[in-house]
């Protein structure tokens, strides 16, 4: 079997499903901001763990960079559904900006400076 990349779009449709098996469903915007905080947070104390001078104590759980930059992922899924936001096209929005705005931005490998 060949398994299948997920789509954004895809993965949004497998929250929801996920979401819609509970009476409480969606928490409101002011509360998923509250946990994206604190999912930041676990994700910024294993960056700090894996590549920074903090290293972790030997009786702490052993979560990884991967583990949570996925919990931050499907709490931003949560809450783009909620407000319904299509992600994909938000992202397609996004980097139109990012390629106008900031194509000059950076010093490029291609040495252009502008058009």
């Amino acid at each position: 079997m060949v398994e299948q990349k997920a789509t954004l779009k895809s993965m949004q449709l497998e929250v929801d499903e996920y979401i819609q098996q509970f009476k409480t469903g969606y928490f409101s915007p002011l509360a998923q901001m509250a946990r994206m905080t604190e999912e930041v947070g676990e994700l910024a104390r294993e960056i700090n763990h894996f590549y920074g001078e903090k290293s972790k104590k030997t009786i702490e759980e052993a979560y990884t960079v991967k583990e949570e930059l996925a919990d931050v992922m499907i709490v931003l899924i949560m809450m783009a559904n909620s407000l319904d936001i299509d992600l994909s096209e938000a992202f397609k929005q996004n980097m139109n900006k990012f390629n106008q705005r900031d194509k000059y931005r950076f010093e490029r490998k291609d040495g252009r400076t502008h058009d």
